[in-house]
C-alpha cells in the first residue's frame, strides 16, 4: 500500500446566506470534495494546486486528523488520521503561513521546549534536531526573541523548526512562503528540498505561488470544485498552454520593424520592441530573419510565458 492512500474522499459543509429582506439564513450544501482519489509514495514531494475554494485546505484538514470526511477511506501511514489522532499527530508537522503554532509573547526557543514536552521528544535527541534545524534555517541570532518581534520570514523559519522538532514523516505546508522577500524565499526552498532528500520526509504542499511549485514538486495534483482534475508532472501539464513566447530586441540605431504577422503584438518600451508570438503560427526562425532585415540587432532575448499566466489560462479552460 501507498504511503497515503485515498480512495473517494468526499467533504461537505452546510452554509448559511442571508437572504435578502429575510432574518432567517437559508442553508445551502457546498461540495468541498468530490470522489477525490490518489496516492502519495513515502519520500515524495508533492504539490497540490487549485484556485481558492477547490477544497486543498479541506483535503490537508482531513490527511492531518482535523475534519472528518462524509465518505471514502484514508490511509496515512497505516493510520486513518480521525480516528487515529494521538498517534498520527505525532508522526506528521504542519505549518500553515497564516497561523502560528508557536506563542506569541514567549521567546522561541521557550515554544520549541513547550513542543518537545507535548510530543515527548527525548532530551538528547530534541537537542540534536534543535541544533541541526538552528543552523540550517539560520534561528540562531533570534531564538530568545519572542515570536511578536519577529520579521514574516523569520516566523515562518521558526514555524518550519517547530514543526520538524519531533521528526515527522510527514510534512503538510499550506502557503508557507505568503508574504516572503526573495531572499527567503529561495532559502525556505533549499531547506525544504535538503530536508525531503536528507531525511526522506514526504511533502504535500499547497500554494497559489506557482514559483514555489516548479521549483519544488516533481509532481502536482490540480483540484477544482472539489475534484481532481489533473495528477503528473508540471511540465506536462503547462505545455499545452505554454504557446506564446516575447522577444526583446534593440537595434544598433533608430529604426522601424518590418511588417509583422497580425498575430504577432507589438509594444516598445524606451529602445527596445517587444513582439509576442506563437512559434506555431510564426516559427521564430523565420521570425528573425524578418527582425534582422530592419537593421543591426544589438541585443536579443526570449521569454516563455510567466507560470503564473500560464496556470491562470489552465484555470480558465478547466472553468475553475
Amino acid at each position: 500500500m501507498s504511503y497515503i492512500a485515498v480512495e473517494g474522499l468526499n467533504k461537505t459543509f452546510a452554509v448559511r446566506k442571508k437572504r435578502q429582506g429575510r432574518l432567517l439564513r437559508e442553508k445551502t450544501l457546498v461540495r468541498a470534495l468530490q470522489d477525490v482519489s490518489f496516492s502519495i509514495e513515502r519520500g515524495e514531494l508533492v504539490g497540490y494546486i487549485g484556485p481558492n475554494g477547490a477544497g486543498k485546505s479541506t483535503t490537508v484538514k482531513i490527511l492531518s486528523g482535523i475534519l472528518t470526511p462524509d465518505g471514502g477511506q484514508v490511509n496515512v501511514g497505516g493510520r486513518v488520521p480521525w480516528k487515529e489522532r494521538k498517534d498520527h499527530v505525532r508522526r506528521i508537522g504542519v505549518v500553515f503561513g497564516q497561523r502560528s503554532q508557536l506563542w506569541w509573547d514567549v521567546p522561541i526557543l521557550d515554544s520549541f521546549s513547550l513542543l518537545r514536552d507535548i510530543y515527548r521528544v527525548p532530551e538528547g535527541e530534541y537537542r540534536a534536531r534543535l541544533a541541526r534545524l538552528t543552523d540550517a534555517l539560520q534561528l540562531e541570532d533570534f531564538l530568545r526573541t519572542p515570536l511578536r518581534l519577529l520579521s514574516l520570514g523569520q516566523r515562518m523559519r521558526a514555524e518550519l523548526c517547530g514543526s520538524l522538532l519531533h521528526g515527522p514523516e510527514l510534512l503538510f505546508l499550506d502557503e508557507p512562503t505568503i508574504g516572503l522577500d526573495a531572499v527567503s524565499k529561495l532559502a525556505l526552498r533549499d531547506f525544504l528540498k535538503e530536508e525531503n532528500e536528507r531525511n526522506g520526509t514526504t511533502i504535500l504542499l499547497t500554494t497559489h505561488d506557482m514559483e514555489d511549485i516548479a521549483a519544488l514538486c516533481p509532481r502536482v495534483m490540480v483540484l477544482g470544485h472539489g475534484k481532481k482534475l489533473y495528477d503528473g508532472a508540471l511540465p506536462q501539464l503547462l505545455s499545452r498552454y505554454d504557446t506564446l513566447r516575447q522577444l526583446t530586441v534593440r537595434y544598433e540605431a533608430e529604426t522601424s520593424l518590418p511588417p509583422l504577422p497580425e498575430s504577432c503584438a507589438v509594444s516598445r518600451e524606451g529602445a527596445d520592441w517587444k513582439i509576442t508570438y506563437a512559434p506555431a503560427a510564426l516559427p521564430t526562425s523565420q521570425l528573425l530573419s524578418l527582425l534582422q532585415s530592419a537593421g543591426p540587432i544589438r541585443e536579443l532575448t526570449a521569454q516563455p510565458q510567466n507560470i503564473d499566466h500560464l496556470i491562470a489560462a489552465m484555470y480558465r479552460e478547466m472553468d475553475l
